[in-house]
C-alpha cells in the first residue's frame, strides 16, 4: 500500500514538472524575437578621427632629443580640444606615448610598421569617421625647406579637405604652398573616408622648430588645422 502511494506521489510530481516545462516553453514562444546586438552600432562614431603620428618605439623624425612623436601628440591633443569645443564628435587614436602596432594582434605581417599602419586604418573603418586627419612633422636636409604641407588622397573630397587645411596653415605661417596628391602612402591609399596627412612644419628648420616646440606655436598650428576642417565641413556636399 505504501509503495503504491509513493508511486502515485512520484507520478504527480513528474506530471506537475512536465506541465511547468511545457508552460515555460509556450511562454517563450509567445515572447517576441530579439535581434542580436549590432556590434557596428555599438562602436562610437566621429566627425573627425585625429591620427597622432608615430608613438612608442617609433619616434618619427627628430632633432637631437626632440622627437616628432611628442610634437604630433601635443598638436593632436590641442586640435582635439578645439574641435570638441566647436561641437564636433572627435576621436584621438593615441592619447599617450605608445605604438598602435602593439594593439594589432590580427595582421599577419611581421613588420611592426605595417601593423601600425593597418591598426590606424582599421580604427578609421570601425569607427566610420567622416574625415581622417593624420598629424606629422616634416624634415629635410635642405635648409630652404620650411612651412606646412598637406598630402591628400586621389579623390575629390580629400583634395578639398587638403585645400582648406593648407590654405589655413599657409595664412598662419605666411607661406604659399599647394597641397600635394598622395602617391605611395599606404594609409591614404587604404582609408575609405576623405583623408589627409598634415606635415605641420619642418623640424629641420630653426624657425619652424621653434614654433613646433613651443606651446603658443602648437596652439596656432592646431587652430589653423581646426579652421581648415571647419571650412571644409561648411562647404562640403
Amino acid at each position: 500500500m505504501v509503495s503504491r502511494i509513493r508511486i502515485a506521489i512520484v507520478l504527480l510530481v513528474c506530471s506537475l514538472a512536465a506541465g511547468s516545462v511545457g508552460a515555460a516553453q509556450a511562454q517563450a514562444q509567445l515572447q517576441p524575437t530579439v535581434a542580436p546586438p549590432n556590434v557596428k552600432r555599438a562602436l562610437p562614431a566621429a566627425d573627425v578621427l585625429i591620427d597622432a603620428g608615430h608613438g612608442g618605439i617609433d619616434g618619427g623624425t627628430h632633432w637631437n632629443e626632440i622627437l616628432e612623436k611628442d610634437i604630433n601628440l601635443e598638436i593632436s591633443r590641442k586640435l582635439y580640444l578645439l574641435l570638441r569645443a566647436r561641437g564636433l564628435k572627435v576621436i584621438l587614436n593615441r592619447t599617450g606615448d605608445y605604438a598602435l602596432s602593439d594593439d594589432n594582434r590580427w595582421h599577419l605581417s611581421r613588420s611592426r610598421h605595417r601593423r601600425d599602419l593597418s591598426q590606424r586604418r582599421g580604427l578609421s573603418e570601425e569607427i566610420g569617421a567622416t574625415v581622417f586627419v593624420s598629424i606629422h612633422v616634416n624634415w629635410s636636409p635642405k635648409k630652404t625647406k620650411k612651412g606646412p604641407l598637406v598630402i591628400h588622397q586621389v579623390e575629390g573630397r580629400s583634395a578639398m579637405l587638403a585645400g582648406y587645411i593648407q590654405d589655413s596653415l599657409n595664412r598662419q605661417q605666411n607661406t604659399f604652398r599647394l597641397p600635394q596628391e598622395a602617391k605611395q602612402f599606404y594609409l591614404l591609399n587604404r582609408v575609405q573616408a576623405p583623408s589627409v596627412i598634415v606635415e605641420t612644419a619642418f623640424l629641420s628648420d630653426p624657425g619652424d622648430r621653434a614654433m613646433l616646440t613651443s606651446i603658443p606655436g602648437q596652439n596656432r598650428i592646431a587652430a589653423a588645422i581646426a579652421g581648415g576642417i571647419m571650412a571644409y565641413r561648411l562647404c562640403s556636399p
